[in-house]
């Protein structure tokens, strides 16, 4: 996986009732854009140090509506 900043990272919901939890990416801390990503969670805003699992996906900044 590979990502940059301004990109979202997305997480499917894997329960009933949960949906997908998305985020922006603030910081891409490898230089070849692998992870980890410090992200901003849409919803609660909170920041964490995201390693994307095989749930996850990568919208490049580009391609979305802000």
């Amino acid at each position: 996986m590979y990502a940059e900043v301004g990109d979202r990272l997305v997480t499917e919901g894997f329960k009933a009732g949960h949906g997908d939890r998305i985020g922006r990416v603030l910081e891409v801390r490898n230089n070849d854009g692998t992870p980890p990503y410090l992200v901003r969670w849409d919803g609660d805003r909170h920041e964490s140090l995201a390693y994307p699992g095989p749930d996850t996906f990568v919208m490049r900044g580009d391609n979305i509506e802000v």
